[in-house]
């Protein structure tokens, strides 16, 4: 019978396993000892299994074995292997797998396809064929729309963190990329969690899949020490620089929702002198790739992430993770604090709560079947921060004034006796009088102008991580405001009442 406690007893090569002794592994994970099999057979899969237990090498492992094996290579722009992630860090960390464990294998061409960078040398490597393609979905279909890359001979497609994507709005994507692809194939779906549109997705696209459930659905590692901090809203900077101060943390791993709030946040960290980054959608590749590699070499304590970037961060023995604020879904959760706790190591996932999280809170732990210690630190006890004093400005905003002292004999007051003020450009008895130009001739009253409401242009917290075009320029992704209020769209009028810019003979120019 075939030992599979070891890498050498899965069926895998001899080059292969080399390589993975060298990286310090000589057992497999519970998902590569049931994953790597199945894949061997060329069965469809679905797994879900904790983020940090070898999901990666579940997959990179037996598809290097079958390269291997058939050596067969790849012909002018095409692929064989096909992997399609949700963020450039993780296509980054899987073609990293593939390199690391192929290192013993010849020929094997890997092609790593995002956005954020420029295309030209992507289509380079992709004009002489490639054994296997990392990709996000937009990306990729930048190359198909101009055809400098042929999917039609995919052996194999494997979909990672495939309800990430979907939460991201890939699925019109994905769907696209299907159609692209032959009907016969292999199709490996991976995930730490299933929704119930992962699994619908499932349905529709795997024929007859072994199902690998390795710990319960939306299960914690059970390597991570979860606590919960209560503290007021205003205090989480303060208690975050008291714990990285006085606990003197090397390397840990922040989450905020917006990234507004991790460029605030990293500012104030630097103000108080602890080296921090930040890492989301809006930066661009170079400065992202400089951030996660200044962290990963403690160059940097504090990374400070949005949840879809922080996909791909693989860093064995991180040590923290902080929720600065809790996500809005509770799923999200599990891959945050998955950051740590990875390959057996013992980590920590603390989360700042104030009290406007507490259903978050309560979703959370509905998830995970169990709740979760909670704690409040000396000093920073939730409802012992001061009231902050208003500020004359403020004062003024709120309606309050200034006292402009007391009132002459006769003057009209209010009902507290106050005197009333005048407004500007009001008369004697408060009328309103016209405003004048230099030579003394009125002038008609400036229009007010609306202001949009505060806070309109806050981000949502969900971003989309394809910021680059097929040049690399960097896009900034903002809603179409909507026609203003009474504003009608504009029609073609066919020459009729002046103007122009309408079809011949009249008619909507938008029908």
């Amino acid at each position: 019978m075939t030992d599979v406690s070891r890498f050498a007893g899965l069926g895998l090569a001899s080059d292969i396993t080399r390589a993975v002794a060298e990286e310090g592994y000589s057992e497999p994970t519970p998902i590569q000892q049931r994953a790597i099999p199945e894949i061997l057979q060329g069965h469809d899969l679905l797994a879900a299994a904790q983020t940090g237990t070898g999901k990666t090498a579940a997959f990179t492992l037996p598809l290097l074995q079958r390269l291997l094996t058939d050596g067969q290579r790849a012909g002018r722009k095409q692929v064989r292997v096909l992997v399609l992630v949700p963020t450039r860090e993780l296509a980054a960390q899987v073609q990293e797998s593939v390199r690391t464990y192929g290192r013993h294998v010849a020929g094997i061409r890997t092609v790593l396809i995002f956005g954020g960078v420029g295309i030209n040398p992507q289509i380079e490597q992709l004009a002489a064929g490639a054994e296997i393609v990392v990709a996000t979905p937009g990306r990729l279909l930048d190359h198909v729309g101009q055809k400098t890359v042929d999917l039609s001979k995919i052996d194999v497609l494997v979909l990672d963190e495939a309800d990430r994507m979907l939460d991201m709005g890939f699925i019109h994507d994905i769907r696209r990329v299907i159609k692209l692809l032959p009907a016969q194939r292999q199709n490996l779906l991976f995930s730490a969690t299933f929704s119930p549109d992962i699994r619908k997705l499932a349905e529709g696209l795997l024929e007859r899949p072994v199902t690998i459930d390795i710990a319960p659905r939306n299960s914690a590692a059970e390597t991570v020490d979860q606590r919960v901090l209560f503290v007021d809203k205003s205090r989480k900077t303060d208690l975050l620089i008291h714990l990285a101060k006085g606990y003197d943390w090397k390397q840990t791993l922040v989450f905020t929702r917006t990234k507004h709030g991790a460029n605030r946040l990293v500012e104030k960290l630097i103000k108080a002198g602890i080296t921090a980054a930040a890492l989301h959608g809006n930066k661009s590749q170079s400065a992202r790739t400089k951030a996660l590699a200044g962290f990963k070499a403690n160059e940097i304590r504090i990374l400070v992430a949005t949840d879809i970037a922080a996909r791909g961060i693989d860093i064995d023995q991180l040590p923290h993770v902080v929720n600065f604020e809790l996500p809005n879904v509770a799923e999200d959760y599990v891959h945050r604090i998955g950051r740590t706790g990875r390959a057996g190591n013992v980590g920590e996932a603390f989360s700042l709560v104030s009290s406007d999280e507490r259903s978050e809170l309560r979703g959370i732990e509905k998830l995970l079947g169990r709740s979760l210690p909670s704690f409040e630190v000396d000093g920073f006890e939730a409802g012992s921060a001061p009231a902050a004093e208003p500020t004359a400005e403020a004062a003024q905003g709120q309606g309050e004034r200034p006292s402009a002292g007391p009132r002459a004999a006769g003057e009209p007051g209010d009902r507290n006796g106050r005197r009333r003020r005048r407004g500007r450009g009001r008369g004697p008895g408060g009328d309103a009088q016209p405003r004048q130009d230099a030579g003394g001739n009125a002038r008609p009253p400036r229009p007010s102008q609306p202001q949009p409401p505060r806070g309109e242009r806050e981000s949502s917290g969900r971003e989309r991580d394809e910021f680059g075009d097929i040049n690399g320029n960097l896009i900034s992704h903002k809603p179409t405001p909507p026609p203003r209020e009474g504003r009608r769209p504009f029609r073609g009028n066919g020459g009729r009442r002046g103007g122009g810019g309408g079809r011949p003979g009249g008619g909507n120019a938008y029908r």
